[in-house]
């Protein structure tokens, strides 16, 4: 029998020293690395370790309050619960309980499915600003992976009758339209954040540290009078009711500081809710352009009286009641014969108002309604506001020069118009228009003489007495100043032959003016059109009302004002 057969195969030496270095070496490379990842290399354990554990959470910052004039709320913002989840960890969710979490949350399980899909997310979002019996609901589940987290909703205390002033926020609270997105900077705020240690159910065990503090919004203080805003947009709905109309839009100024007292249109929208149409959210105030019709009129006056063209009892002959320039023929609803400059105003003539007109230099009808801010953004700091269209006097024909005397072949805002109106009210001088609560008197620029701006005004007080076209103007115990307005609508480059667009602007008390109201109603439909009977009794409302808030002093007796039965004030030529 051989050795082989005796006994085992006696194997070389060198290969079991090898397997034995093999083996010793692989020993240490484990070593070295556990050294050099627990001794050296710290960061890559303790970012594993985080990503398990640790989460950044945000601190979110209380976004700042609107209040009016006196402090009272417009804006304010409430905490609420939105629910998110960590799509790893919600993944042992049982179909019962995804079921129900949907349920909870108003969405289909397919949604939510949907959602919780991406393992590899670290966070998702279920539905943002949950109800607090909703929230509580989801937390009363203990589900593993769905968290929630504080954050704040705005709410707005006065609903429809502000909102186009105040406007809106998204769903992560920053300014979306109005007051909110133009002062986003001031309101909104900067979150803060901190770490913390949560647990394998997603609760928190441990507050690690605070990264950055949040800096809460600072508050705003309009200068909107909230009774004020609320007795005009009372108003202003009411009349647009009640004469069937599309639209209407309102504003009050005071003349004295360049505040904005109240805004307001029609139609609205609660910024409570967030089903909102394209319709409802313009701001017709400063975004709509129309042609201002005979609004414009005491304008063109203003231009005449400044070159001494005129005197407010300068004779205009206006017989028969129209005129022709080329192909264009200009009409007065009611023919008269000779009118002074004060009458062509009481009577709104169109005729009398063009030949004022075309006896000016177009430079200087131009250049006024350049510097009243005809054709320029006004300066209010609101997103949105329209520029308006005013063409360059070069290119103007003597028929636009003409017509542009009565509102025709220009374009303003309302915000436009009343700042003008400005111009009388303040002997001259053009207010800074302002929505932010000064309290304090501004000066302006002046653009007219002392002497011309309170000439106007003794006209406009006269187009509000009987004879003028805008009588139903008039309230007990002040003098009004103001103009009607009435003008076709245009539609594909042509005027629409029954849609109309009535306005009126005024002041008072007119002894020393302190409000500037324009109002405008769009294309009404109950029998009545002319501003006179559509919007001036609008003003009148408003502006009662406004003078009793501010304490002004009468300046007429406290005595009922007799308006005009239907059809006896004279109608201002469209």
């Amino acid at each position: 029998m051989n050795a082989a057969a005796q006994g085992l195969v006696r194997l070389p030496v060198w290969r079991a020293r090898m397997v034995l270095g093999v083996l010793v070496a692989a020993f240490a490379l484990l070593v070295a690395r556990s050294l050099y990842l627990q001794a050296l290399e710290t960061d890559f354990l303790q970012e594993k370790g985080d990503a398990r554990y640790s989460r950044v959470i945000e601190i979110p910052a209380t976004r700042g309050k609107i209040v009016d004039r006196h402090g009272e709320a417009l804006a304010v913002s409430t905490p609420v619960k939105s629910i998110w989840a960590i799509p790893s960890d919600a993944a042992e969710l049982t179909p019962a309980q995804r079921r129900k979490l949907a349920s909870l949350l108003g969405m289909e399980r397919a949604e939510l499915d949907r959602k919780l899909a991406d393992l590899a997310r670290d966070f998702v979002y279920l539905r943002r600003q949950v109800p607090p019996d909703t929230a509580d609901a989801i937390a009363a589940l203990a589900l593993n992976g769905i968290h929630e987290q504080r954050e704040f909703r705005r709410y707005y205390p006065a609903g429809e009758v502000i909102a186009h002033v105040v406007g809106f926020t998204g769903v992560d609270d920053a300014g979306q339209e109005g007051i909110e997105l133009a002062f986003q900077d001031h309101l909104g705020g900067k979150p803060g954040s901190r770490r913390v240690i949560k647990d394998r159910l997603g609760q928190i065990v441990e507050d690690v540290e605070s990264i950055r503090s949040a800096q809460d919004g600072r508050d705003l203080v309009l200068s909107i009078d909230g009774k004020l805003q609320n007795l005009a947009f009372g108003a202003l709905k009411n009349a647009v009711e009640q004469n069937r109309a599309k639209a209407g839009a309102l504003i009050a100024i005071d003349v004295r500081t360049g505040e904005v007292l109240a805004l307001a249109n029609v139609p609205s929208y609660n910024p409570n809710n967030r089903a909102r149409t394209g319709a409802q959210l313009r701001n017709r105030v400063i975004t709509d352009l129309f042609e201002p019709g005979s609004t414009l009129k005491p304008f063109t006056i203003a231009a005449a009286l400044e070159t001494g063209k005129v005197a407010p009892a300068t004779l205009v002959p206006t017989a028969p009641g129209r005129m022709t320039i080329g192909n264009y023929t200009i009409r007065d609803v009611h023919p008269e014969g000779a009118l002074t400059v004060a009458q062509v105003i009481q009577k709104s003539s169109n005729v009398g108002a063009a030949k004022i007109a075309l006896s000016l230099p177009r430079e200087a009808m131009w250049d006024l309604y350049k510097r009243l801010g005809f054709g320029a953004a006004p300066q209010l700091g609101f997103p949105g506001a329209a520029a308006g269209r005013l063409r360059n006097y070069h290119n103007w024909r003597p028929i636009e020069q003409a017509t542009m005397a009565y509102g025709m072949g220009i374009s303003v805002s309302l915000v436009q118009l009343a700042r003008a109106y400005s111009v009388f009210a303040r002997d001259g001088e053009l207010v800074p228009l302002t929505l932010i609560k000064t309290g304090a008197d501004v000066s302006g620029a002046k653009l007219l003489s002392t002497g011309t701006a309170r000439a106007v005004r003794a006209m406009l007080e006269l187009a509000v007495q009987p004879g003028g076209t805008g009588p139903r103007a008039r309230i007990m115990g002040w003098r009004v100043a103001g103009k009607t307005g009435t003008a076709h609508k245009q539609e594909n480059g042509r005027y629409a032959a029954d849609k109309y667009l009535a306005s009126f602007v005024g002041f008072a008390p007119a002894s020393a003016p302190r409000v500037v109201i324009a109002v405008m109603i769009d294309e009404p439909a109950a029998g009545q059109y002319y501003g006179g009977t559509v919007a001036a009794p609008v003003f009148a409302q408003v502006m009662q009302g406004a003078l009793r808030m501010l304490g002004a002093p009468h300046d007429a007796p406290l005595e009922p004002v007799e308006l005009p039965g239907e059809g006896q004030e004279a109608k201002e030529s469209t």
